[in-house]
């Protein structure tokens, strides 16, 4: 197979699935199915996928093909977890909701743990009560700061630690911790040769926008600066699919959407394609857009003068055929058919064609959560990213006590549910 057949006359070229791409279409439009079959497809030919499954209803792909389960809470998947420091200023700003002059404290912060001459010098930010003890130390050393690196003041270092609290209630701190995540797992294949579908939990990261947009940037992030240098392969390494890909960018400042289009720009030569699933392609900065060559339009609703203006303004971004009225097709299009243009021979964008996309040929509905539970107990990576690990016993019991502490009628709920770490699961488990 040299490409994925997405219909019976279209497809992308494998060398050129890594020139990135974009799936969009209103709700219902079939925009998940299409992106069931482009992960299936790179799964049979040996290619890993990530993708953020938002709704739920993804983890059908596991009847026909090897799906790996993660979720950044650790509930409906391994844990994906990195540290303060590996997360960077800026990314970390990102998921805090601080503006500019809170981002220079945080700055301001990494610098202090950088500095010869600093108590805190040498430790490295490692969870969310290491980066609150770091920003709280700065107020005691505020004069030797402010000659060194700059001004602080009480208002922002206290409004940043109640943005730690707050990201604390919506459940970021599960990010920070160990098992540290090892990117390099999500590039495996199976005993076949198929790549492994990498299936993130996401529906609980829809909560809040600053989290979902950060963990994604840190994602990519993390993959560019560990993954070498490839040029142009014959397939890629791993495609990424971000589903609901308006949450990374709504409300974004400038220099993120600049930094988010440098890793899109420049990941592609690491052997990685990055995919945004969204229901509007105008939802996606047009410096970031510019830089997705591999197109699936599903249908587009027009019903607002609005949503009229954004029907023609999509329409003018494809390649034109004769015999294909781009703009009448978005609004007349039924569930499963799309419009499509692919990076073709030479590099160049195909004229586009009106389509209807190949169904997915695992299930199409989500499976059990037993039969879930089930496969990630049998997860061979369960050992090592299953595990807790507690910086020594006293945080341990620290840990535990404020957990009993918070909980409420919401995490009895999910202590009531089934869950893979539960030895007590039969032997069929």
């Amino acid at each position: 197979m040299t490409s994925i057949t997405l219909s019976p006359d279209a497809g992308i070229p494998l060398r050129y699935l890594n020139r990135h791409g974009l799936v969009a279409g209103a709700t219902g439009s079939g925009k998940t199915r299409t992106v069931q079959t482009i992960v299936e497809q790179c799964s049979a030919v040996g290619i890993p996928t990530l993708i953020t499954d938002v709704k739920g209803d993804l983890s059908g792909i596991s009847k026909g093909f090897p799906v790996r389960f993660w979720d950044l809470f650790g509930e409906d998947g391994l844990p994906m977890k990195t540290s303060v420091h590996e997360m960077g200023q800026q990314t970390l700003a990102r998921l805090l909701g601080l503006n500019a002059t809170q981002e220079g404290i945080i700055n301001i912060c990494f610098r202090w743990c950088e500095d010869r001459e600093s108590p805190l010098h040498g430790i490295k930010l490692f969870d969310i009560n290491d980066l609150r003890a770091a920003v709280g130390n700065l107020l005691d050393y505020a004069a030797e700061i402010r000659e060194k690196h700059g001004n602080v003041t009480a208002a922002s270092v206290g409004a940043i630690q109640r943005a730690i609290l707050n990201i604390e209630g919506q459940g970021a701190d599960a990010l920070f911790g160990e098992p540290v995540l090892d990117v390099m797992d999500l590039l495996r294949v199976d005993k076949d040769g198929r790549g492994m579908v990498n299936l993130i939990s996401a529906d609980r990261l829809l909560e809040s926008r600053s989290l979902y947009s950060g963990f994604m940037i840190w994602l990519l992030m993390s993959l560019f600066t560990r993954l070498p240098e490839v040029g142009d392969a014959e397939k890629p390494k791993l495609v990424v699919i971000v589903d609901e890909a308006h949450m990374v960018f709504a409300d974004a400042p400038k220099i993120l959407i600049e930094t988010i289009e440098r890793i899109v720009r420049l990941i592609r030569s690491r052997g990685v394609g990055v995919y945004f699933a969204s229901q509007n392609a105008l939802d996606i900065p047009e410096k970031v857009a510019a830089q997705l060559g591999n197109r699936v339009q599903h249908a587009m609703r027009a019903f607002t003068p609005n949503e009229h203006r954004a029907v023609k303004a999509v329409a003018k971004t494809f390649r034109q055929n004769t015999g294909v009225d781009t703009e009448k097709a978005m609004t007349e299009m039924g569930t499963g058919e799309a419009l499509v243009s692919v990076i073709g021979d030479g590099g160049v964008p195909t004229p586009v064609v009106r389509t209807r996309i190949n169904l997915p040929s695992s299930q199409l509905e989500p499976i059990d959560m037993l039969e879930r539970i089930a496969l990630i107990r049998r997860d061979p990576l369960r050992h090592q990213y299953g595990k807790l690990y507690p910086t020594d016993q006293d945080a341990y019991v620290a840990f535990t006590a404020r957990l009993a502490a918070e909980a409420n009628a919401e995490h009895a709920a999910r202590r009531d549910r089934p869950s893979w770490r539960d030895e007590t699961m039969g032997a069929s488990a």
